[in-house]
C-alpha cells in the first residue's frame, strides 16, 4: 500500500482580483523526500506555501499536508509541521533563547536538548537580543524553530538566505538526516545550486505555472553533457553540427566545446578525424537543463523570452 503522501496539491489556483499568482498546481511529496521547489522570486513559490499552510486561501483547489485538509484540520497541521517563511519576523527586544522558549512554550514544551544541539551545529548565539542580530544569525534562529521540535514536515521558504558557507553545509545535513528519518522537506528556494545538492525530486515553478516535477536522478539521467575538447590546431565548430546527439558546438581557438545527449560515440567519431590533444566532459548545471528540456512548455505558457532572460540565482522581486 503507497504511504499518504506527506503534501498533496490537487489543481491549487490562487487569483488576486485579475491577477492569477498560482494556476492549476498540482503535485505530491511523500515521507522521507526533500522536495525542491525552484523558481525565481515573484514566480509563486511563496503563494503556494499560504495556500498550503491556510495563511491565504485558495480560489480553487485543494491542499492537504499529513492526510488532513489545510482549511478544515489548520490547527493540527500547524502543531505537526515546522516552518520558516522568508519574510522572518521576529521580536527584537527578546533574545534569541527568550524568543525560543516562548515559541516552545505555544507548543506546549519541546526537548531542550534538541535546541542546545541544533544552537551548537548552526553556531548560533542565543544570548543577544534578537534586534542586535544580523540577517544571518536571525536566519539560524528561524532555523532552530522550525527544527526544535522534531516535526513530521518542514516546509523552509529560502532558508539559506544570510547564512555563510559552512552553515549552510551543516544546514544541507540537517535536511539529509531529517529525511533519513522518514520525515518530509519541502524546500523552496530561488538558488538552483541549494535544491541541486540536496533534493530527491524537483519541481519548477514560473509565473504560477508549473512546469516540470521531476525525480533528480531522473533528471540527471536524461541531462545535457558538455565535452570540451583540445585539438592540435583550431578545428571550426561546423564540424560537430548535425552529430546524432550534439545539440550546440562552440569554437574558440584550437577549443570546441559541445553540448550532447546520450551517447559520446558518434561525437569522438568525428573529432578523432582531427588531431585531439585532450577530452573533458562534464553534466550541464540544472538551470541549464530545465532551460533545454522545458523550453517548449514555458513557450506554452507564454513565457519563454522571460525564461531566456532569468537569472534564477539573482532574482528580484516578491515571490
Amino acid at each position: 500500500m503507497t504511504a499518504t503522501p506527506s503534501i498533496e496539491l490537487d489543481h491549487l489556483t490562487k487569483k488576486f482580483g485579475d491577477f492569477t499568482a498560482v494556476d492549476d498546481v498540482s503535485f505530491e511529496i511523500h515521507p522521507g523526500e526533500i522536495f525542491g521547489f525552484l523558481g525565481p522570486n515573484g514566480a509563486g513559490k511563496s503563494t503556494t506555501i499560504r495556500s498550503l499552510l491556510d495563511l491565504i486561501r485558495p480560489t480553487s483547489g485543494t491542499c492537504r499536508v499529513l492526510g488532513l485538509d489545510s482549511r478544515q484540520d489548520a490547527v493540527e497541521i500547524h502543531r505537526r509541521i515546522g516552518f520558516l517563511p522568508a519574510d522572518l519576523a521576529l521580536w527584537n527586544n527578546l533574545t534569541g533563547e527568550q524568543t525560543l522558549k516562548y515559541l516552545a512554550n505555544l507548543r506546549g514544551g519541546v526537548d531542550w536538548s534538541v535546541v542546545r544541539e541544533l544552537t551548537d551545529r548552526l553556531d548560533a548565539d542565543l544570548s543577544k537580543k534578537v534586534g542586535e542580530y544580523s540577517s544571518g544569525n536571525r536566519q539560524k534562529l528561524g532555523i532552530i524553530q522550525a527544527f526544535m521540535h522534531q516535526p513530521e514536515v518542514l516546509i523552509l521558504d529560502e532558508p539559506i538566505t544570510g547564512l555563510d558557507p559552512l552553515v549552510q553545509l551543516e544546514f544541507h545535513t540537517l535536511l539529509k538526516e531529517t529525511a533519513d528519518a522518514g520525515r518530509t522537506v519541502f524546500l523552496s528556494s530561488h538558488t538552483i545550486s541549494e535544491v541541486e545538492r540536496v533534493a530527491d525530486k524537483v519541481a519548477f515553478i514560473r509565473r504560477g505555472h508549473l512546469i516540470a516535477v521531476e525525480k533528480m536522478s531522473e533528471l540527471q539521467d536524461k541531462a545535457l553533457r558538455r565535452i570540451t575538447l583540445e585539438f592540435s590546431q583550431p578545428v571550426p565548430a561546423t564540424v560537430f553540427h548535425g552529430v546524432e546527439g550534439v545539440h550546440e558546438a562552440t569554437a574558440e581557438g584550437a577549443t570546441v566545446t559541445a553540448q550532447y545527449e546520450g551517447s559520446m560515440a558518434p561525437l569522438l567519431a568525428v573529432a578523432t578525424a582531427h588531431d585531439v590533444l585532450s577530452v573533458a566532459s562534464a553534466s550541464v548545471d540544472l538551470d541549464e537543463i530545465f532551460l533545454e528540456f522545458y523550453r517548449d512548455e514555458v513557450v506554452a505558457a507564454g513565457d519563454a523570452t522571460d525564461l531566456d532572460n532569468a537569472d534564477l540565482d539573482n532574482t528580484n522581486g516578491a515571490a
